[in-house]
């Protein structure tokens, strides 16, 4: 039990299921472990939760006030533009999707600097190529962008209201 939770408490991504496997055995139930620190938790001020198909330790949510309040962002701009929010929802909703995807969504081309921005961030990463001459390139979302939204997997993104005006 301990190697699991060290293990998730060092990793700043979730820990795939395989790499806890591979810390306790076959012989091992990792869900039971799993469970175990999960109760013994109940009275801490985080939580053993999972992501995209592993688990990381995350602050509980009653807890987000203190902690906007004694942290000291400095210069770190995390907030992002319109445009980059447009093509963040655009990618994790229609992926895998290539630039002339987002350019028929937006009706302009997408600034190249915007995706890179994006894929320094690990928010979108190249998906698989586009069956067209040329192939290009398609974008996903990627594990820090679930992480960065708190959803489990793309499901649990919200239904989106299409206006038919």
């Amino acid at each position: 039990m301990g190697r699991i939770e060290a293990t998730i408490f060092a990793s700043a991504s979730p820990v795939p299921r395989e790499v806890l496997t591979s810390l306790v055995g076959q012989g091992a139930s990792v869900d039971m472990l799993v469970e175990d620190i999960q109760a013994e938790l109940t009275s801490r001020p985080y939580e053993l939760v999972p992501f995209g198909g592993g688990w990381l330790f995350r602050t509980r949510t009653r807890f987000a006030d203190a902690i906007k309040a004694a942290a000291d962002p400095g210069d770190r701009t995390t907030g992002f533009t319109e445009m980059e929010m447009a093509v963040l929802c655009a990618v994790a909703y229609h992926q895998p999707i290539t630039r002339d995807g987002l350019k028929d969504i937006f009706g302009k081309e997408v600034n190249r600097d915007l995706i890179a921005r994006l894929r320094y961030l690990k928010l979108i990463a190249n998906g698989p190529k586009a069956p067209r001459p040329g192939a290009p390139h398609s974008f996903v979302t990627t594990d820090d962008f679930l992480v960065m939204f708190d959803l489990q997997s793309l499901r649990d993104l919200p239904e989106l209201e299409i206006s038919t005006t």
